[in-house]
């Protein structure tokens, strides 16, 4: 496996996946997502993962201004808006090479090989 978990170091759910991850010694990879976030091409890894860019954006985030915004822009600029203002993904995101999820899921995980 090849597990790389964008989080945030105060993000409780990054922490519990982390925990996860360690407890069954399963080596992982911690990308903290506001020192460095998301490429493009990771961006789109995981959302043809998880089905949509639309399950990555977390409603309960903070900014409602850039949450409005994303919702009323044009399609095509919806992901360089999202990939420019990170702080509005769900956390954490785990991924296993093609396979990706979001939140803690440790069922999704056990699955995974």
């Amino acid at each position: 496996m090849n597990i790389q978990i964008f989080g945030t170091k105060k993000n409780f759910d990054s922490k519990k996946a982390e925990r996860y991850f360690k407890e069954r010694n399963i080596s992982y990879q911690f990308i903290d997502m506001k020192e460095k976030g998301l490429s493009k091409g990771e961006f789109l890894s995981v959302c043809q993962a998880v089905g949509g860019y639309e399950k990555l954006v977390d409603p309960d985030c903070r900014d409602k201004d850039l949450l409005a915004l994303i919702q009323y822009i044009c399609e095509e600029d919806r992901v360089n808006k999202i990939l420019e203002n990170q702080k509005i993904i769900k956390t954490p995101i785990v991924r296993n090479g093609k396979q990706a999820s979001i939140g803690y899921q440790p069922d999704v995980w056990k699955s995974w090989k």
